[in-house]
């Protein structure tokens, strides 16, 4: 069995956790540097099996519970990104790592880009799902009440508005397993905010804040894809911001929404796996269009 360990960190008296699956050694070195995988505000350390099983032999994956999430102190008022930046860097430090294949999903895109565009130099391969660059009047007004049914404390009611919120619920749209992502995201909620005691503050933070997706990226292999039925952020927008890192690759994965990683989730596991592992004795063969008006890739 791989190893597991789980470390605590702080950055600026913040505590927070982070876990490595180890590589088994007895299958001889590792073919890429450690991958560390940072998803949506209440996706945890725990949160990635698929990742486990898809990387586990290639490399260390490393999860997290980043400040604000999951087991980890709350996030101090304020603004937050170089502090999520900071933890991030304070993990590859603590592993030794001088550079990271890092995959980011929804929230956690905003911190694995901005931690690129600091630190490029340490990201060996960028991969991002899910970009949440735009959200619509129409989309605030739907988390304004959902927000105002979690303070009448409903958690329920909550938990169903959040997820729906997040989901492509067209009969009209195919969606892959749609039930069966839908009824795990609420559960997912509800989790969260019945087990932990900051949930609920780290959802507001995570609807309030807009993150900086601008400012361009070079020097870092990327790739970025989107779920076709994606209502958070249109694939079209998504295409437009991995247009902004240079020779990055983009694609569109059929059949999902927002939550392409639990719909699509094989799917997603070989494409971010198979993009780290490109040039190495691991490779499998995956067609990716590069920018520069390639068009839009499908699985």
């Amino acid at each position: 069995m791989p190893e597991e360990i789980i470390r605590t960190l702080s950055v600026d008296g913040v505590r927070y956790s982070y876990r490595v699956l180890r590589h088994d050694s007895d299958s001889g070195a590792p073919l890429t540097e450690p991958a560390l995988v940072l998803g949506g505000a209440l996706q945890g350390m725990y949160g990635w099996p698929q990742m486990d099983d898809h990387l586990g032999p290639a490399t260390d994956v490393v999860t997290a519970d980043l400040p604000g999430m999951g087991s980890a102190d709350p996030l101090p008022p304020g603004p937050s990104a170089d502090l999520l930046r900071r933890a991030v860097l304070a993990i590859a430090d603590d592993i030794g790592a001088p550079r990271l294949n890092l995959f980011g999903f929804s929230y956690g895109t905003a911190i694995a880009f901005g931690f690129a565009q600091l630190h490029p130099e340490r990201v060996a391969r960028l991969a991002l799902g899910g970009v949440p660059l735009h959200i619509d009047e129409a989309q605030v007004e739907r988390w304004e009440r959902a927000r105002e049914v979690l303070a009448g404390g409903d958690r329920e009611g909550f938990a169903a508005m959040a997820a729906d919120a997040l989901m492509c619920l067209d009969p009209e749209r195919t969606v892959h397993r749609r039930e069966l992502a839908r009824r795990y995201v609420r559960r997912s909620f509800l989790h969260a905010l019945t087990h932990s005691p900051h949930a609920t503050s780290s959802l507001y933070r995570a609807l309030a804040d807009r993150p900086d997706f601008s400012g361009g990226l070079s020097g870092v292999p990327a790739l970025v894809f989107a779920g076709e039925h994606d209502t958070v952020t249109p694939p079209e927008r998504q295409r437009e911001f991995a247009a902004t890192i240079e020779g990055s690759r983009f694609l569109t994965i059929p059949e999902s929404d927002h939550w392409v990683v639990l719909e699509r989730a094989v799917e997603v596991s070989e494409l971010v796996s198979g993009f780290f592992l490109e040039g190495t004795a691991a490779a499998a063969p995956v067609s990716l269009p590069r920018q520069a008006g390639a068009p839009v890739g499908r699985i």
